[in-house]
């Protein structure tokens, strides 16, 4: 097109640009995208001007595929529970692909696995830039790599922070994992070993900022932030004079460098449309709840009944009836939005009503959210009212906010529920760990299988649609029974 045009630079109708190339540089470009990597000289490799024939990171061994930098993980102050988790999950994930990776090459080469284990530990040394230096002159061959990066935090007496990275990023691809929603006491770097900090959200997300701002500034190839809990995420629509500040925390983040945010259930899909670049992987809790919840009842009971405790959780409700080929009932309620739920026993519910019937069945129902629990406990009375034998409930980001914890113990006094699932999205501890009534749910598996077919170019569409995993749950229980 630009040949017959003859806009491309520098030609003309009568004489295109690109012909006016010597035959030289026209014959060195051929060469370029003809001779394999092994072929190549350093000279061949820079190609013609302005030419990258396999720009950085990408290789020809008959097909292209990007080469992935180092796999860092940062843990702000907040996060370090949840950091230690999703770790230790990625550490047996990269035992077990490279296990599977060594005997199968192991049969084809005619060679030991412990053979192969060695030949791959040490490509990955020849790699490396900086050779064998440090911890991983010990590391023997197909132990994981260690992951996580030191960093240091400092909390200064006006309130802010500073984050420092103690070693090396630059190359590397860097996840940073914040619970904004960690409520428990923290200890900083420079403070007295008894002096602790309880942050709200707003300071843990400027910790996040200025850890976000030290990757970027220390060299990282790319830079992934992990919620758990997706902070403002209630304020992503406007009901009058106000701010959509769920997105804004994205482009805030977006600003930064940051390229991707990996949350949990957030509360609404709206969000990720008001981003440019940024990613957003929205994951699931369903099957490790669903997990859970076998183990109180029987998933194939003729007797379970799904309950959507509003609208906005109707889609969410629907997955997990769809799942379990349970009916699907509904709590349509009003509310009042002048005012503002402090507690479980000061809400702005006007009146609520049951679509579908619930009596002598036992209930599952479903939330994104979990702050003072006050309407939760509302459906709960509500369903143990219109007959249901058992109500049990599951919560994707348990907040507890206020005497939330309390409110619901006094609840299963009174019988109101017989059981709650919650996730480790939001660290907890004893005081709620510890009630008969609670059981947690641990979702650092996922975000770290999540993390691991990222690094390495992999589809998602497995884990973010989880289908075919809850299935394959039912067909085992149903076996089992």
């Amino acid at each position: 097109e630009g040949a017959r045009s003859g806009r491309d630079s520098g030609g003309t109708p009568e004489k295109p640009g690109f012909l006016r190339r010597s035959r030289k540089k026209c014959a060195r470009m051929i060469t370029v995208f003809i001779l394999e990597p092994a072929q190549m000289t350093p000279q061949d490799n820079q190609g013609a001007k302005g030419i990258d024939p396999w720009p950085r990171g990408m290789v020809s061994s008959g097909m292209r595929h990007k080469v992935s930098g180092a796999l860092g993980i940062i843990a702000c102050p907040g996060g370090e529970d949840f950091t230690n988790d999703l770790v230790g999950h990625l550490k047996h994930i990269y035992l077990k692909r490279i296990e599977k990776k060594a005997t199968s090459l192991a049969v084809k080469y005619d060679k030991t696995p412990e053979e192969i284990m060695n030949m791959l530990s040490m490509e990955e040394d020849l790699k490396s830039y900086r050779g064998v230096t440090g911890r991983e002159k010990t590391r023997r061959a197909g132990m994981p790599p260690c992951f996580k990066i030191n960093t240091s935090f400092t909390r200064f007496a006006n309130g802010e922070y500073k984050s420092e990275i103690l070693s090396s990023v630059r190359g590397m691809d860097i996840y940073i994992i914040q619970d904004v929603e960690n409520h428990l006491p923290l200890q900083f770097s420079g403070s007295n070993s008894c002096e602790s900090f309880e942050l709200n959200v707003n300071e843990h997300f400027f910790c996040l900022l200025v850890t976000v701002d030290a990757a970027i500034q220390a060299g990282a190839e790319s830079v992934t932030v992990v919620l758990p809990s997706y902070p403002y995420s209630r304020q992503h629509k406007k009901k009058g004079r106000e701010g959509i500040t769920a997105i804004k925390i994205g482009q805030i983040l977006e600003f930064l460098g940051v390229k991707r945010i990996i949350t949990l259930d957030i509360h609404s899909r709206d969000i990720s449309n008001g981003f440019r670049r940024l990613h957003l992987e929205d994951l699931h809790a369903s099957y490790q709840i669903l997990l859970k919840l076998s183990e109180v009842i029987d998933l194939k009971d003729p007797d379970l009944v799904v309950v959507a405790p509003d609208i906005g959780a109707v889609d969410r409700n629907k997955f997990y009836a769809l799942s379990l080929g349970r009916p699907l009932a509904l709590l349509y309620k009003e509310r009042d939005y002048s005012r503002i739920s402090h507690n479980a026993g000061n809400n702005n519910i006007i009146s609520m009503r049951l679509l579908g019937s619930v009596r002598d069945k036992t209930v599952f129902m479903a939330d994104d959210i979990l702050g003072t629990g006050s309407t939760l406990i509302s459906a709960m009375k509500l369903l143990k009212e219109m007959g249901a034998r058992k109500v049990i409930c599951a919560i994707s980001i348990p907040l507890f906010t206020g005497e939330a914890i309390s409110h619901f113990e006094a609840a299963y006094n009174n019988k109101l529920f017989d059981m709650m699932i919650g996730t480790n999205a939001v660290r907890h501890d004893n005081k709620l760990l510890g009630q008969p009534w609670y059981i947690q749910a641990d979702v650092s598996n996922l975000f770290a299988r999540i993390i691991s077919r990222l690094h390495h170019n992999l589809s998602l569409s497995e884990l973010l649609d989880n289908r075919k995993i809850i299935a394959r749950l039912l067909s085992s229980k149903s076996k089992n029974a």
